[in-house]
């Protein structure tokens, strides 16, 4: 699935990279891809046999984009809490992994955008070299 415009304004060569560097790193354990901002989204994958329809995974993802977008607001806190003067520092937010029974849904943020990729159930240590990816092309690197 693939829309003709995208609604984020995604160039067709960043969607492209997004979709080469996450299938790559995760093979045919990737369900989809979500490349989104603070106000729309825009699918960019989604493996043929989860949905019955391009609408159906289109109104699913929107739910998962809606829980999501919280990222762009937690985003400072979170590297805050990470740097403490009283304890040890574990560094900044880096991405969220959402492990599921069947699965994970990943998020990474870069800047005002962001990826979310589900897989199903999987070793996570996949993930960083994914988002690593992802990230890079985000930043336009």
């Amino acid at each position: 699935m693939r829309p003709e415009t995208f609604d984020t304004g995604i160039s067709e060569g960043m969607a492209d990279s997004i979709l080469s560097a996450t299938r790559t790193s995760l093979g045919d354990t990737l369900r989809s891809i979500v490349y989104f901002t603070p106000s729309s989204f825009d699918l960019l994958y989604v493996r043929q046999d989860l949905y019955p329809s391009d609408e159906a995974a289109r109104d699913r993802k929107a739910q998962l984009v809606r829980l999501e977008r919280v990222g762009f607001a937690e985003r400072s806190a979170r590297t805050e809490i990470a740097h403490s003067d009283d304890g040890p520092d574990i560094g900044p937010y880096n991405f969220t992994v959402r492990f599921h029974d069947d699965g994970f849904v990943v998020r990474a943020l870069e800047g005002d955008s962001g990826v979310l990729f589900t897989t199903d159930s999987m070793d996570v240590s996949a993930f960083r070299e994914t988002v690593s990816a992802i990230r890079g092309i985000l930043r336009g690197e």
